[in-house]
Protein backbone atom coordinates (compact mmCIF):
# COMPACT_ATOMS: atom_id res chain seq x y z
CA UNK A 1 0.00 0.00 0.00
CA UNK A 2 2.92 2.66 0.39
CA UNK A 3 3.18 2.11 -3.36
CA UNK A 4 -0.28 3.15 -3.99
CA UNK A 5 0.31 7.13 -4.05
CA UNK A 6 3.15 6.36 -6.83
CA UNK A 7 1.42 3.67 -8.77
CA UNK A 8 -1.25 6.34 -8.91
CA UNK A 9 0.62 9.57 -9.92
CA UNK A 10 2.16 6.96 -12.85
CA UNK A 11 -1.18 5.91 -14.00
CA UNK A 12 -1.65 9.23 -14.64
CA UNK A 13 0.85 10.35 -16.24
CA UNK A 14 0.46 7.57 -18.89
CA UNK A 15 -2.72 8.43 -19.23
CA UNK A 16 -1.98 12.01 -20.39
CA UNK A 17 0.56 11.27 -22.22
CA UNK A 18 -1.08 8.05 -24.27
CA UNK A 19 -4.29 10.44 -24.73
CA UNK A 20 -2.26 13.48 -25.98
CA UNK A 21 0.30 12.05 -27.58
CA UNK A 22 -1.40 11.10 -31.02
CA UNK A 23 -2.61 14.31 -31.89
CA UNK A 24 0.56 16.02 -31.47
CA UNK A 25 2.03 13.34 -33.37
CA UNK A 26 -0.54 12.86 -36.25
CA UNK A 27 1.32 15.29 -39.22
CA UNK A 28 4.76 12.52 -39.69
CA UNK A 29 4.46 9.73 -41.59
CA UNK A 30 5.36 6.60 -40.18
CA UNK A 31 8.59 5.47 -42.02
CA UNK A 32 8.09 1.66 -41.70
CA UNK A 33 5.23 1.36 -43.57
CA UNK A 34 4.01 5.15 -44.90
CA UNK A 35 0.43 4.94 -45.02
CA UNK A 36 0.42 5.05 -41.05
CA UNK A 37 1.92 8.06 -38.88
CA UNK A 38 3.77 7.75 -36.23
CA UNK A 39 -0.10 8.96 -33.81
CA UNK A 40 -1.31 5.49 -34.79
CA UNK A 41 2.09 3.45 -34.25
CA UNK A 42 2.48 5.67 -30.74
CA UNK A 43 -1.45 4.76 -30.04
CA UNK A 44 -0.75 0.93 -30.46
CA UNK A 45 0.33 1.47 -26.92
CA UNK A 46 -2.67 3.26 -25.60
CA UNK A 47 -4.38 -0.42 -24.30
CA UNK A 48 -0.89 -2.16 -24.07
CA UNK A 49 0.45 0.22 -21.30
CA UNK A 50 -3.10 1.73 -19.13
CA UNK A 51 -4.68 -1.59 -18.90
CA UNK A 52 -2.45 -3.22 -16.83
CA UNK A 53 -2.49 -0.26 -14.78
CA UNK A 54 -6.01 -0.40 -14.18
CA UNK A 55 -5.45 -4.00 -13.18
CA UNK A 56 -2.54 -3.49 -11.17
CA UNK A 57 -4.96 -0.34 -8.88
CA UNK A 58 -7.70 -3.00 -9.29
CA UNK A 59 -5.48 -5.73 -7.18
CA UNK A 60 -3.21 -4.07 -5.06
CA UNK A 61 -3.57 -4.62 -1.47
CA UNK A 62 -5.33 -7.42 -1.64
CA UNK A 63 -3.81 -10.52 -0.34
CA UNK A 64 -6.96 -13.29 -1.56
CA UNK A 65 -8.15 -13.25 -5.12
CA UNK A 66 -10.62 -10.68 -6.30
CA UNK A 67 -14.39 -12.08 -6.00
CA UNK A 68 -15.39 -13.56 -9.41
CA UNK A 69 -18.52 -10.89 -10.45
CA UNK A 70 -15.70 -8.26 -9.84
CA UNK A 71 -13.47 -9.62 -12.09
CA UNK A 72 -15.81 -10.59 -14.28
CA UNK A 73 -17.38 -7.22 -14.63
CA UNK A 74 -13.77 -5.87 -15.03
CA UNK A 75 -12.98 -7.27 -18.06
CA UNK A 76 -16.42 -6.47 -19.19
CA UNK A 77 -15.42 -2.59 -18.74
CA UNK A 78 -11.64 -3.35 -20.18
CA UNK A 79 -13.49 -4.91 -23.27
CA UNK A 80 -15.30 -1.77 -23.81
CA UNK A 81 -11.98 0.22 -23.66
CA UNK A 82 -9.78 -1.42 -25.68
CA UNK A 83 -12.85 -1.94 -28.18
CA UNK A 84 -13.40 1.44 -28.11
CA UNK A 85 -9.44 2.53 -28.55
CA UNK A 86 -9.19 0.25 -31.25
CA UNK A 87 -11.77 0.75 -33.52
CA UNK A 88 -11.14 4.93 -32.84
CA UNK A 89 -7.00 4.02 -34.24
CA UNK A 90 -8.43 1.88 -37.32
CA UNK A 91 -10.63 4.31 -38.57
CA UNK A 92 -9.03 7.48 -37.51
CA UNK A 93 -6.02 5.93 -39.40
CA UNK A 94 -8.01 4.73 -42.48
CA UNK A 95 -10.07 8.39 -42.52
CA UNK A 96 -6.60 10.41 -42.83
CA UNK A 97 -6.60 8.75 -46.49
CA UNK A 98 -10.10 9.75 -47.42
CA UNK A 99 -9.97 13.64 -47.26
CA UNK A 100 -11.02 13.67 -51.27
CA UNK A 101 -13.97 11.34 -50.66
CA UNK A 102 -16.10 12.97 -47.84
CA UNK A 103 -19.87 12.66 -49.55
CA UNK A 104 -19.25 9.08 -49.85
CA UNK A 105 -20.77 6.17 -47.99
CA UNK A 106 -17.17 5.51 -46.84
CA UNK A 107 -16.60 8.09 -45.40
CA UNK A 108 -19.30 8.73 -43.78
CA UNK A 109 -19.40 5.40 -42.31
CA UNK A 110 -15.70 5.64 -41.36
CA UNK A 111 -16.50 8.68 -39.70
CA UNK A 112 -19.25 7.40 -37.65
CA UNK A 113 -16.62 4.35 -36.38
CA UNK A 114 -14.02 7.63 -35.55
CA UNK A 115 -16.26 9.94 -33.77
CA UNK A 116 -19.66 8.52 -32.47
CA UNK A 117 -19.44 4.75 -31.70
CA UNK A 118 -15.43 4.17 -30.73
CA UNK A 119 -15.26 7.31 -28.83
CA UNK A 120 -18.38 5.93 -26.47
CA UNK A 121 -17.22 2.71 -26.45
CA UNK A 122 -14.57 3.88 -25.25
CA UNK A 123 -15.11 5.88 -22.49
CA UNK A 124 -17.28 4.45 -21.58
CA UNK A 125 -14.68 1.63 -20.72
CA UNK A 126 -12.89 4.57 -19.11
CA UNK A 127 -15.91 5.83 -16.65
CA UNK A 128 -16.36 1.73 -16.00
CA UNK A 129 -12.77 1.24 -14.79
CA UNK A 130 -13.20 4.09 -12.77
CA UNK A 131 -16.27 2.96 -11.24
CA UNK A 132 -14.67 -0.09 -10.31
CA UNK A 133 -11.66 1.34 -8.64
CA UNK A 134 -13.55 3.86 -6.71
CA UNK A 135 -16.14 0.72 -5.25
CA UNK A 136 -12.98 -1.27 -4.49
CA UNK A 137 -11.89 0.91 -2.45
CA UNK A 138 -15.16 1.74 -1.11
CA UNK A 139 -15.76 -1.69 0.40
CA UNK A 140 -12.26 -2.45 1.16
CA UNK A 141 -12.31 -1.24 4.88
CA UNK A 142 -8.51 -2.33 5.30
CA UNK A 143 -7.53 -0.16 2.48
CA UNK A 144 -8.54 2.71 4.14
CA UNK A 145 -5.76 4.11 6.82
CA UNK A 146 -3.25 5.24 4.03
CA UNK A 147 -1.59 8.59 4.73
CA UNK A 148 -2.03 10.85 1.26
CA UNK A 149 0.47 12.48 -0.48
CA UNK A 150 1.42 15.12 -2.85
CA UNK A 151 1.60 12.45 -5.74
CA UNK A 152 -2.30 11.52 -5.22
CA UNK A 153 -3.33 15.50 -5.54
CA UNK A 154 -0.67 16.04 -8.26
CA UNK A 155 -2.31 12.52 -9.90
CA UNK A 156 -5.76 13.70 -9.19
CA UNK A 157 -4.80 17.57 -11.00
CA UNK A 158 -3.73 15.62 -13.66
CA UNK A 159 -5.81 13.03 -14.36
CA UNK A 160 -8.95 15.73 -14.20
CA UNK A 161 -7.82 17.98 -16.38
CA UNK A 162 -7.22 14.91 -19.39
CA UNK A 163 -10.92 13.63 -18.73
CA UNK A 164 -11.83 17.12 -19.34
CA UNK A 165 -10.01 17.12 -22.43
CA UNK A 166 -10.96 14.31 -24.07
CA UNK A 167 -14.64 14.11 -23.04
CA UNK A 168 -14.70 17.33 -24.99
CA UNK A 169 -13.00 16.63 -27.86
CA UNK A 170 -14.29 13.05 -28.26
CA UNK A 171 -17.76 14.36 -28.12
CA UNK A 172 -19.26 12.44 -25.33
CA UNK A 173 -20.02 15.09 -22.76
CA UNK A 174 -23.71 13.65 -22.01
CA UNK A 175 -21.66 10.46 -20.75
CA UNK A 176 -18.55 11.98 -19.55
CA UNK A 177 -20.31 14.90 -17.17
CA UNK A 178 -22.77 12.83 -15.98
CA UNK A 179 -20.54 9.88 -14.82
CA UNK A 180 -18.49 12.81 -13.12
CA UNK A 181 -20.78 14.62 -11.45
CA UNK A 182 -22.04 11.09 -9.99
CA UNK A 183 -18.83 10.01 -8.80
CA UNK A 184 -18.25 13.46 -7.18
CA UNK A 185 -21.84 12.44 -5.41
CA UNK A 186 -21.23 8.90 -4.44
CA UNK A 187 -17.76 10.08 -2.67
CA UNK A 188 -19.41 12.82 -0.79
CA UNK A 189 -22.18 11.19 0.32
CA UNK A 190 -21.72 7.95 1.00
CA UNK A 191 -18.20 8.11 1.12
CA UNK A 192 -17.02 10.85 3.19
CA UNK A 193 -14.95 8.43 6.10
CA UNK A 194 -13.24 6.49 3.33
CA UNK A 195 -11.29 9.95 1.73
CA UNK A 196 -7.79 8.39 3.48
CA UNK A 197 -8.23 6.09 0.64
CA UNK A 198 -5.60 7.35 -1.89
CA UNK A 199 -7.79 6.20 -4.80
CA UNK A 200 -10.90 7.65 -3.10
CA UNK A 201 -9.24 11.12 -2.59
CA UNK A 202 -8.02 10.77 -6.06
CA UNK A 203 -11.07 10.22 -8.11
CA UNK A 204 -12.96 12.64 -6.13
CA UNK A 205 -10.21 15.68 -6.87
CA UNK A 206 -9.94 14.08 -10.52
CA UNK A 207 -13.60 14.51 -11.26
CA UNK A 208 -14.27 17.44 -9.05
CA UNK A 209 -12.10 19.49 -11.31
CA UNK A 210 -12.87 18.07 -14.49
CA UNK A 211 -16.52 19.62 -13.52
CA UNK A 212 -15.05 22.89 -13.20
CA UNK A 213 -13.33 22.81 -16.03
CA UNK A 214 -16.86 21.83 -17.35
CA UNK A 215 -18.80 24.53 -16.07
CA UNK A 216 -16.26 27.04 -17.15
CA UNK A 217 -15.82 25.74 -20.60
CA UNK A 218 -19.27 26.05 -21.22
CA UNK A 219 -20.03 29.54 -19.70
CA UNK A 220 -17.27 30.93 -21.60
CA UNK A 221 -17.85 29.37 -25.02
CA UNK A 222 -21.67 28.94 -24.35
CA UNK A 223 -21.78 25.33 -24.76
CA UNK A 224 -19.53 22.34 -25.13
CA UNK A 225 -17.55 22.65 -28.57
CA UNK A 226 -15.07 20.44 -29.53
CA UNK A 227 -11.20 21.77 -29.11
CA UNK A 228 -10.60 21.42 -32.75
CA UNK A 229 -14.31 23.87 -33.46
CA UNK A 230 -12.70 26.48 -31.32
CA UNK A 231 -9.31 26.76 -33.31
CA UNK A 232 -7.10 25.06 -30.45
CA UNK A 233 -6.15 21.64 -32.52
Amino acid sequence: MKRLPSIILVFSIAFIILFFGPPFLSKFSFQPYPLMRVADAFDVLTPLVLLPLYWLLYRIGRDKPAPLPGMVLFFVFAAFWAEGQGMHLSANSIGHLLTDTQATDLSKLTSFYDETLSHYLWHFGIVGLSAMLIFRSWTEPALQATKLTWLVYLAGVIHGFTFFAIVIEAGTAPLGITFAALAVLFVLIWGRNKLRHPITAFFLLSYALALAFFIGWAIYWQGLPQFSQVGIL
